[in-house]
């Protein structure tokens, strides 16, 4: 379930590329199949890191042979250990919504990442996020849970006063939104409530099966209600 679009990054063999909180690794596994680059995966829960790995260990031809590797770091978004201009692409998805100084989070990208480079991010969008909130309480109270709602302008200016450059955006995801108001509706029940079990249904069908008369049906939800936006951005050469 990928929620930032490859081809707006214009990856390349030789690449270095950080996925900043990369959870189980739905990003990293594939920006190891994209080109032959350094993959690099960071994330603070050191057991998601473990996930991430065993995926790697049950992926086919992930030995490196044709040029890329990966690694993984467990570290704080607010002090990354990296070197200024390291990285030729950084991608953040979902995770500024879970960190309340999220401006630090964002100096710090703009530190490791090369002139030149671009940049992904993505968060919850705001008015089915809103929802969220209305529904449940406990959706965002919960530890590691978000801490705040974004505004996608506001955002996009707090990114673009550290003299990036927008480059577009999209919504993803817009069949999760309704299975997430279901799970906040009926949160005490939301591992065995029926309607939340057959939704989830409806989403592994789509994922794993893509048919193609369904994906008009897809696009337009997310254009309608995407569960996140995502940005791009570029950062001059000078």
């Amino acid at each position: 379930m990928r929620t930032i679009q490859f081809d707006r990054l214009y990856l390349a063999d030789g690449m270095k590329v950080l996925d900043l909180g990369c959870g189980t690794g739905r990003h990293l596994h594939a920006l190891y199949y994209a080109a032959d680059m350094v993959c690099i995966g960071v994330d603070l829960v050191h057991e998601e890191l473990l996930k991430t790995r065993e995926g790697f260990d049950i992926l086919p031809d992930c030995s490196g042979d044709r040029g890329q590797t990966y690694g993984l770091t467990c570290a704080s978004a607010l002090k990354l250990p990296f070197a200024a201009n390291t990285f030729d692409r950084i991608i953040c998805s979902e995770v500024l919504e879970h960190i309340h100084d999220f401006e630090q989070a964002l100096l710090e990208i703009n530190r490791i990442l090369k002139p030149g480079g671009k940049l992904a991010i993505s968060v919850p969008a705001a008015w089915p996020e809103r929802i969220c909130w209305k529904l449940s309480e406990e959706y965002h109270n919960t530890p590691g849970g978000h801490v705040r709602i974004f505004k996608r302008r506001e955002l996009q200016e707090s990114i673009e006063n550290l003299n990036m450059r927008h480059m577009g955006r999209h919504f993803a995801h817009g069949l999760h939104s309704p299975y997430w108001w279901l799970k906040c509706l009926f949160w005490h029940r939301r591992e065995d409530h029926p309607a939340i079990k057959a939704w989830q249904k409806l989403l592994e069908w789509e994922i794993l099966v893509n048919p193609a008369w369904f994906r008009p049906v897809s696009k337009l939800a997310d254009r309608l209600m995407g569960k996140s936006v995502v940005l791009y951005f570029d950062k001059p050469v000078s």
